[in-house]
């Protein structure tokens, strides 16, 4: 099989900046943050790879070192055969990004608006943008919302708009950073369903998805690594991994076997019900469903 991912011991610190104070009383020099430590991993072509692990573990930090967003501090990587430092504009050129960060849409505009500007990014106009985003709009299905604006949009909507985004330079490589977040569990099964029937099923790409629900890891994905702590643990398919320690075994079991650490998939204690999440008053409110406006029955 090729390669679409491969990664050698690649590894991202950030510095702990000094301030003044520090300086003045000469405190000394605090260690940097390892997110992503000497990680060696291999992704084949059309495969659903999917990085299993807590808030904090430092998924995303992998994700946008192997998009390209920011540089690693030691180690390689290649992305269908391009090295992310080296040729980065190619690897960009050959990858998507699914993120659940609704701030990069404009909510002012209607979902074809802002599917047609950032059409523009990759350099597609006139009809042949507004023949892809009418195209891309029937296979999320949301032709009936695509002259909404944006802001009126569901939580699965949104997620949706996100997948057609990175649909639009019709990638080999698919990258999605916890796609079913913020989602209630019906529109999050409705998702997961979508993006193995129509994204791997029918267009056949690469999906690697970082994840801390188990659900999300046992249905999706071919194989998965057990990411803690900036390292992989261990790699392989959920059903090989849960049969390496028993018939009865879980994957949280699997997580605490080579972590030593009690899997948390909604972040520990202080974290809202699955569902759910924090408005900016710190008081939980629901996610809409997948394909429902707000407010609708």
């Amino acid at each position: 099989m090729e390669k679409a991912i491969e990664t050698t011991r690649l590894t991202k610190t950030f510095t702990v900046p000094r301030g003044v104070v520090d300086l003045v009383r000469r405190r000394p020099a605090v260690d940097g943050i390892t997110p992503v430590d000497e990680v060696d991993l291999v992704v084949e072509k059309g495969e659903v790879f999917g990085i299993l692990g807590p808030n904090g573990a430092g998924k995303t930090t992998l994700i946008k070192i192997l998009c390209t967003l920011i540089l690693p501090t030691a180690g390689s990587a290649r992305i269908n055969g391009f090295d992310i430092e080296k040729e980065s504009g190619r690897v960009r050129e050959s990858i998507g990004l699914v993120t659940t960060d609704e701030r990069s849409f404009y909510w002012r505009l209607t979902g074809r608006q802002n599917l047609e500007f950032f059409a523009s990014l990759h350099n597609f106009y006139s009809d042949d943008a507004r023949n892809m985003v009418d195209d891309l709009l029937g296979v999320v299905d949301l032709k009936y919302a695509a002259d909404e604006r944006f802001l009126n949009y569901s939580a699965g909507m949104k997620q949706r708009m996100a997948i057609a985004r990175g649909l639009l330079n019709d990638p080999a490589v698919l990258f999605m950073d916890e796609p079913t977040r913020s989602l209630d569990p019906g529109a999050a099964q409705g998702l997961r369903e979508f993006i193995k029937g129509e994204i791997v099923g029918e267009r056949g790409k690469t999906i690697f998805i970082s994840t801390h629900n188990l659900e999300e890891a046992e249905e999706l994905c071919d194989r998965v690594a057990i990411f803690d702590d900036g390292r992989i643990k261990v790699i392989g398919s959920p059903a090989d991994l849960k049969a390496s320690l028993g018939d009865s075994s879980k994957l949280s079991d699997v997580f605490l076997h080579y972590t030593g650490k009690k899997f948390e998939e909604r972040g520990g204690a202080g974290t809202t019900a699955p569902g759910f999440r924090l408005n900016r008053r710190g008081f939980p409110h629901r996610g809409g469903g997948l394909g429902r406006r707000r407010g609708g029955v």
